[in-house]
């Protein structure tokens, strides 16, 4: 990992914790913190996520279901499993919304199961089909949003273990059913507030 790429992930983790870290964001080593840049707090947030949720796929759901161990089901609180690893992801993207208004963020498809799920704005909607059509890159942009305008990133959301492409394929709901492990199903979408 590059020295600019670690240092905005630990500047971003650092402003995410509520501190002023001195360096992020300026050039120079000397004088006072600029702070990061909205593609740079992005980035980081999206790398902390990803991780997270590949993490909880893989290491949890995946390998439990494989062992026989438990499932993970849409209903889990009902049928007493494991939340999906996108229902993890949508839990704590409400728990932060609730905790830290500074950000946002979704995770989004072009095929939802859940319509909650479908792009509703045009940063959305082009940002889905730009990661849809360019795998490995991620889209980026500014959009107004009643008063406030925010640095918008969306980034592609691969079907990151077998559990998470099979969910999709089984699924009475779903429009599609023949993804596979590793391609795009849609798109984890972060919204940071910019002052203009």
């Amino acid at each position: 990992m590059g020295q600019s790429k670690a240092v905005a992930m630990l500047c971003g983790a650092v402003v995410l914790a509520g501190v002023t870290a001195f360096g992020c964001g300026s050039q120079g080593g000397g004088g006072a913190a600029a702070g990061i840049q909205p593609q740079q707090m992005a980035d980081a947030l999206y790398a902390v996520i990803s991780a997270d949720r590949a993490t909880y796929a893989g290491q949890v759901v995946d390998r439990l279901v494989k062992e026989n161990a438990i499932k993970a089901t849409e209903r889990f609180k009902e049928e007493k499993t494991l939340p999906l690893p996108a229902q993890m992801l949508r839990m704590g993207a409400e728990h932060a919304q609730k905790t830290n208004s500074s950000f946002s963020y979704a995770l989004l498809s072009q095929w939802p199961i859940n319509q909650q799920n479908k792009a509703k704005t045009d940063a959305e909607k082009a940002g889905l089909k730009f990661v849809a059509e360019n795998p490995g890159k991620n889209y980026y942009t500014e959009e107004k949003i009643a008063d406030k305008t925010y640095f918008t990133a969306v980034y592609p959301d691969k079907a990151v273990a077998a559990a998470c492409a099979n969910c999709h394929n089984e699924h009475a709901d779903s429009p599609r059913k023949d993804f596979k492990e590793g391609e795009i199903m849609g798109g984890l979408v972060i919204r940071i507030p910019v002052n203009k």
